[in-house]
C-alpha cells in the first residue's frame, strides 16, 4: 500500500510591515526628543604678559583701541570707527615714514575685529614694525 503525500509546501510569508512601521517610530521618537545644541562661540582667555621692561620710543605712532571700538591716535580721538579714517589719520601722522614704531594698544574687551582693522591699515601703509601692547596686571587684579 502506497500512501500519498500531502503537499505542504505552502509558502510560508512573513509580513515586514509592522516591524518597519515601529523602527519608523522609533527613529521618529528619537529626532524629536535629541536636543542639537551648537556652540557658536568660543570663549577665550588670553594671557597676560610677565614683565617685559617698556620700551620709549622717541617717534612713535601709537593706536588705542577701547571696548567701544574708538580708536585713540597718539593721544586724539579719532572721529570716525572705519578704515578709512584710520587709514587718513595714520597717513599724516606717519609723513611718508614707514620705518616708525607702530604700537596698537587695545582693551581687553575690544572687539577682535577692531584691532584686525588696525593691524590691515597699518600693513597697508607699509608699516614694518608692528607691536601690540600689552599691560602687567597688578597684585590683586586678577
Amino acid at each position: 500500500m502506497k500512501f500519498q503525500r500531502r503537499a505542504t509546501a505552502d509558502d510560508i510569508h512573513i509580513n515586514l510591515t509592522p516591524m518597519i512601521d515601529c523602527l519608523l517610530f522609533i527613529l521618529i521618537f528619537l529626532l524629536l526628543s535629541t536636543s542639537f545644541n551648537q556652540y557658536s562661540r568660543m570663549n577665550l582667555t588670553l594671557p597676560d604678559a610677565q614683565g617685559v621692561p617698556t620700551k620709549s620710543y622717541e617717534h612713535k605712532i601709537e593706536v588705542v583701541v577701547d571696548a567701544k571700538g574708538q580708536y585713540t591716535l597718539n593721544g586724539q580721538t579719532l572721529g570716525g570707527q572705519s578704515s578709512n579714517d584710520l587709514h587718513h589719520a595714520i597717513q599724516q601722522v606717519a609723513n611718508q615714514r614707514r620705518d616708525l614704531s607702530f604700537i596698537i594698544a587695545a582693551d581687553a574687551k575690544a572687539s577682535h575685529q577692531d584691532v584686525i582693522r588696525v593691524m590691515d591699515v597699518a600693513g597697508q601703509l607699509g608699516f614694518v614694525n608692528i607691536n601690540i601692547s600689552t599691560k602687567v596686571p597688578a597684585r590683586g587684579d586678577e
